[in-house]
C-alpha cells in the first residue's frame, strides 16, 4: 500500500474506531433495564466494531513496513502501547460478540432467571467492549500523533 493511501485508511479506521466505540455504550444503555430488547443496536455496534477490526488487521502489514521501526525507534514506549493496543482491540471484538450473542440468546432462555443471567451477561460484555474500544481508539489517536513525523 502506498504510504498516501496507508495514510487515508489510517484516519478513516481511526475515525470510524471512535464511532465504534460510542456506538457500543448504545447497547450497553439500552440493556440496562431488565427484558429490553434491542437485537438490532447490537447488531449494528457488533458489526461496527468487527469491521474496524478486520480493517486495522488489514492495516498492519503496512503499519510494520512504514511506522513501526521509526515509531520504536524514535518513541519506543508509544511503540509498546501500540502493540498493547492490538490484544485490547481483540478482546472488544470478542466481547461484542459475546454480549450479541447473549442477548440474541435470552428469548430462547429456558427459565427467567437463565434470562436474566443472560441480559446481565449482555449488558456487561457490551459496556466491556466499548471501555476496550474506548481505551483502543485513545491509544491509536496517541500513536498516530507520535507517529505524524
Amino acid at each position: 500500500m502506498s504510504e498516501l493511501g496507508f495514510r487515508l485508511w489510517e484516519r478513516l479506521h481511526g475515525h470510524v474506531g471512535w464511532l465504534a466505540a460510542a456506538a457500543l455504550v448504545h447497547p450497553a444503555w439500552l440493556l440496562r433495564r431488565r427484558r429490553r430488547r434491542a437485537p438490532g443496536v447490537a447488531w449494528g455496534a457488533t458489526v461496527l466494531v468487527t469491521v474496524v477490526g478486520l480493517s486495522g488487521a488489514l492495516l498492519y502489514p503496512s503499519y510494520r513496513e512504514q511506522v513501526k521501526p521509526v515509531l520504536f525507534e524514535r518513541a519506543p514506549a508509544v511503540g509498546w502501547m501500540f502493540e498493547r493496543k492490538e490484544h485490547l482491540a481483540v478482546g472488544a471484538v470478542a466481547l461484542a460478540w459475546a454480549g450479541l450473542l447473549s442477548h440474541l440468546a435470552v428469548p430462547k432462555a429456558t427459565s427467567p432467571a437463565v434470562a436474566e443471567g443472560l441480559e446481565r451477561v449482555a449488558r456487561r460484555c457490551f459496556l466491556g467492549s466499548a471501555a476496550l474500544t474506548v481505551a483502543v481508539a485513545a491509544l491509536g489517536t496517541w500513536v498516530a500523533s507520535t507517529a505524524s513525523f
